[in-house]
């Protein structure tokens, strides 16, 4: 016999949240996503009134379900919403999301911006990968140094003062991990989620799916009825996040709830490295210097390349293009 749902006590549950044991229907289910991302908005204080935010959408699951959620739920703040995206040049798997985040932008009225690394940075991330030397960058760290480099281009010419993207509890404790096991240990106070203005413009970062699971936005995507892309990026296994996600997500199944235990543990670590001073080299440094470099010296320093702002003489994008075309 089917369970009723816990909260309303008169519909079918489709949905039981292991971790705190409730049953929930298609309507309490969809509601307690959307009020979830919206009291991380509201606890981190990361969109105020008459913000411009713009949404890195790609086309998967996280990320259309993060707009859909900003659309419906945050009429009183009344943020200025565009979605933008990023083509990576990968054959074969863009293509899709671009139309599916072409098609859901005009359905809900949302306009949509894309911008290409081919444009961007004169290489596709095909290309990329052909010229590589493999021993030197994963494909992930190019991809990601590029990525987030154009989401901060992007937003600037659009206009936008936030960045929104589709991280969810799953990527938050996976990059806690990645982290912890690479040593930079540094990096694990910069992701705790107050948002913090960083680069001469000013731009803040938000992710306001953190504290939800993975499984639950696919399942809200299924039932609001949210078109996405389900094939999975072909290089994504260079990558040690698909060994953590395995990993947690068989925790998960034995232990209900302990992604959720790992999250609030983190947070309280992130938080106190974020209030104590770091030291990295011989510069003292905090998490109010951050920029899309990591982070930016108590001396803002430009890369001497790019003139974009930089930890480093040389940020990381123009390493990444020096290493792909001279080898070094």
């Amino acid at each position: 016999m089917p369970k009723l749902c816990n909260k309303c006590s008169k519909n079918d549950a489709i949905y039981l949240r292991q971790y705190s044991g409730e049953f929930l229907c298609k309507k309490c289910f969809v509601k307690s996503v959307e009020y979830k991302a919206k009291r991380t908005i509201s606890k981190f204080s990361m969109i105020k009134h008459a913000d411009r935010v713009a949404v890195a959408v790609s086309g998967g699951k996280d990320s259309l379900a993060l707009l859909n959620i900003l659309k419906n739920t945050l009429r009183g703040i009344d943020p200025e919403l565009i979605a933008i995206t990023v083509d990576e040049g990968i054959q074969g798997y863009r293509d899709e999301s671009l139309n599916i985040v072409k098609n859901f932008c005009s359905m809900i009225g949302v306009e949509n911006k894309v911008v290409s690394f081919s444009d961007l940075f004169g290489i596709s991330m095909d290309k990329a990968m052909e010229i590589r030397p493999s021993e030197k960058i994963s494909s992930c760290s190019m991809c990601g140094t590029f990525r987030r480099r154009a989401l901060d281009l992007l937003s600037e010419s659009t206009g936008a003062n936030v960045i929104a993207t589709g991280h969810n509890l799953d990527d938050y404790v996976q990059t806690f991990l990645i982290n912890l096991f690479a040593g930079d240990v540094e990096r694990i106070g910069w992701t705790y989620p107050d948002p913090v203005e960083y680069g001469t413009g000013g731009l803040k970062k938000i992710k306001p799916l953190m504290e939800i699971y993975e499984k639950e936005l696919v399942l809200y995507a299924i039932h609001t009825n949210i078109p996405f892309q389900t094939e999975e990026c072909p290089y994504k296994d260079e990558s040690i996040r698909s060994a953590f996600r395995v990993h947690l997500n068989n925790l998960e199944k034995i232990h209900p709830g302990i992604k959720y235990n790992a999250y609030n543990s983190i947070l309280k670590i992130a938080k106190r490295l974020k209030e104590s001073p770091t030291n990295i080299g011989n510069t003292t440094l905090t998490t109010t210097n951050l920029s899309t470099d990591n982070v930016i010296s108590q001396e803002h320093r430009k890369c001497e390349v790019c003139n974009r702002d930089s930890s480093n003489k040389i940020c990381s994008v123009c390493r990444t293009l020096n290493i792909l075309t001279e080898g070094n």
